[in-house]
């Protein structure tokens, strides 16, 4: 036992202080982020054979962030309907940051995005950021395309259905 002491309190001195400011980063308070240290290091403390992590600082910072986004999951979005609720995640996606869990979970889904929408062949992906996000519409990229009109819709529809499958755990976390 006194192995697995000495191995934390060397894991908290090593780590702590880094550990802590990327927490600290990513929440409201300094409150929040000495909770979610603390968390971090009982969830550490659980551990019966520390040897078996292989890489201790990324299980620590995969923690943390789990850590934060189970804290940012708390907000009760309940009470709203689910028209509301959507409403709210995409002004929450588009919208400013009001704190750094805010934008801890904006930059991780507009990469989750991104990585998604390279996984899409280019002439669907293209269709999709053009009218979705450069807000062009269907027929002036089939204009700029010289393709139908109905070969850009199908296109647009096949990169919605890839990115609604892949985007919905992120979505049904956000929205919990």
């Amino acid at each position: 036992m006194g192995n697995k002491s000495s191995g934390i309190l060397s894991t908290i001195n090593r780590y702590g202080s880094n550990l802590f400011g990327f927490i600290r980063g990513r929440v409201r308070s300094q409150e929040d982020a000495e909770d979610i240290l603390q968390e971090v290091w009982f969830q550490l403390s659980r551990i019966v054979d520390l040897d078996e992590i292989e890489n201790i600082s990324g299980w620590l910072y995969r923690v943390a962030r789990n850590k934060i986004t189970d804290r940012f999951r708390k907000k009760d979005y309940s009470l709203l309907s689910e028209e509301d609720q959507s409403s709210q995640v995409f002004g929450f996606l588009l919208g400013d940051a009001e704190s750094p869990e805010e934008l801890f979970f904006r930059e991780m889904f507009w990469d989750e995005l991104m990585s998604a929408l390279n996984e899409l062949p280019e002439n669907q992906r293209n269709v999709f950021i053009w009218n979705e996000l450069e807000d062009k519409t269907l027929q002036e990229i089939a204009e700029q395309t010289k393709e139908k009109l109905k070969t850009v819709i199908s296109r647009k529809r096949y990169a919605v259905q890839h990115l609604r499958k892949r985007m919905q755990a992120l979505y049904d976390e956000l929205n919990n």
